[in-house]
């Protein structure tokens, strides 16, 4: 029988009898509470969270890469991304460049070194991650021994070249910690001009498979020095599933904040994102710097068919404005046999968004094909098109993301015209019906598909933007009114730019 998957945060969409309302009633409480605390906030003279940050919208495929697990995706100054991945086989280490990123799915794969046929390094060749280091290219990667395949420790490789899918690699050797015990997914990162290494172990003393640790590095990329500090020991029953699991941490750095996810669980269903934050001035070596957020922040999703979500990295957009959430999945929940074994996780992209408050919002693990967007008001410029109860509008700091993303697809009408699918509610689209909108499940019929399709057109009041007219009711377009959503003719100034709308 599979292990349960991990609680999600409940369906905006409430079911009808007293649990609707009882989750109505819970609601308007939390909105109360969150408006007296602002109000609160501001009285006492603390600064209230500002807009969040927006970035133009990116345009990519899931998956971007088939049979390729604990995905690292870095981007160099020389204009090309490196994409390096575990294989299947867990026999080589590969890596392909491309100058974009939906390049890296047809870019030629290079295998740039493969294990030992005996002793160390020799078997289970795991989560390489690449960088640049001090004008040389390293490999970070976990291996076992040939006569000991679960004797898994941290290695690094070097390349003096240019181009590191040239050059030869050599070896460094192992990178040793203060336990000679299960070790893998080191990664490093810089903060303040310190460079540190990251990674997951098998502390003695501790009864959990791995915990997540921090040192700097040493004088070569390939050596700690100084403390080790202990940031996760898995706890909490989302970490605990199957196995307990800190391993794969990564970071991300924004709004004078560091944030490193990490990934919990048996790596099945169960697997998922965790995450710390921590401030950019703190001491990282002191644990109590670092804050443990007590719900996991991405996991599995059976609307969208996507589960297993983690070992992640992060990347940038092409234009350099939006972070990239990196990482593999599988498109099916029961696995026959050791997930290990399993060789059809996928490596994935989606758009990281930030909150109000200055954290990142990974928000679900978004179906397979187009990657949605986000359609910001020209004129209210914090807010977004959401669904709430199936019905259409438009609000402010919409936490629950996929309740603000649509994939834009093939009009259901035909004709060149678009239509808006939801994120979390796939195979559902953004309907007129009465002139107002809503979020409704396409019945096949031609009412509905006139309904939902609209003619894209540049933004009424800003050519940047866009807006939708009514495929059905030519010179109606998409606008908002008094915090719905309507289609409506429009001719004032002011109306037009209710009816304009960025894409993120």
């Amino acid at each position: 029988m599979p292990l349960p998957l991990p609680r999600t945060e409940p369906a905006t969409h409430c079911a009808i009898g007293p649990a609707r309302a009882d989750r109505r009633g819970r609601r308007r409480r939390r909105s109360v509470v969150a408006a007296v605390l602002v109000l609160l906030a501001v009285s006492a003279g603390l600064p209230a969270a500002g807009p969040a940050q927006a970035a133009p919208a990116v345009n990519y495929t899931n998956p971007l890469v088939n049979q390729r697990a604990d995905p690292h995706i870095f981007r160099h100054t020389d204009g090309y991304y490196y994409l390096t991945a575990t294989v299947p086989q867990y026999d080589r280490i590969v890596l392909r460049r491309a100058t974009t990123l939906p390049g890296l799915a047809t870019a030629a794969e290079t295998t740039i070194w493969s294990r030992h046929t005996s002793g160390e390094m020799g078997a289970h060749i795991w989560a390489p991650e690449i960088h640049f280091i001090n004008n040389r290219w390293y490999i970070y990667f976990a291996a076992g021994r040939t006569d000991d395949v679960w004797r898994i420790r941290m290695y690094a490789l070097e390349n003096a070249n240019a181009n590191p899918l040239t050059g030869s690699w050599t070896e460094r050797g192992r990178i040793t910690t203060p336990w000679d015990t299960f070790s893998l997914d080191a990664s490093t990162f810089v903060a303040n001009g310190v460079r540190y290494l990251t990674w997951a172990q098998q502390e003695p003393g501790i009864s959990n498979n791995s915990n997540v640790y921090l040192a700097r590095m040493g004088a070569n990329p390939w050596q700690i020095t100084g403390t080790v500090t202990r940031l996760v020991v898995p706890t909490y029953d989302w970490e605990t599933r199957g196995y307990r699991v800190a391993e794969g941490p990564a970071v991300v750095q924004r709004n004078g904040r560091i944030f490193l996810t990490y990934s919990a669980s048996a790596t099945d269903a169960n697997y998922c994102l965790g995450m710390l934050s921590a401030s950019a001035t703190a001491n990282l070596l002191d644990a109590a710097s670092w804050s443990k957020s007590p719900n996991p922040v991405f996991v599995s999703n059976a609307a969208t068919g996507q589960y297993g979500p983690g070992h992640n990295s992060f990347t940038v957009s092409e234009d350099g404005q939006s972070d990239i959430l990196v990482y593999h999945d599988r498109n099916y929940r029961d696995i026959s046999g050791d997930p290990l074994n399993d060789p059809n996780r996928r490596t994935r992209l989606q758009k990281v968004y930030w909150n109000a408050d200055g954290t990142p919002n990974f928000g679900i693990p978004v179906p397979d094909g187009a990657t949605p967007v986000r359609l910001r008001s020209h004129d209210l410029a914090t807010s977004y098109i959401r669904h709430w109860e199936y019905r259409a509008r438009i609000e402010p700091n919409v936490t629950n993301l996929a309740d603000s993303q649509f994939r834009i697809v093939t009009g259901l009408a035909g004709g060149g015209s678009v239509s808006l699918e939801s994120t979390n509610f796939p195979g559902y689209y953004l309907r007129h019906r009465g002139y107002a909108l809503y979020v409704e499940k396409n019945d096949g019929s031609a009412l509905f598909g006139g309904d939902a399709s609209f003619r894209r057109q540049s933004g009424l009041a800003d050519s940047a933007g866009i807006s939708l007219e009514s495929h059905n009711f030519p010179g109606r377009h998409v606008r908002h009114r008094g915090g719905l959503l309507y289609v409506e003719p429009v001719s004032s100034s002011a109306d037009r730019a209710t009816a304009t709308f960025h894409l993120e």
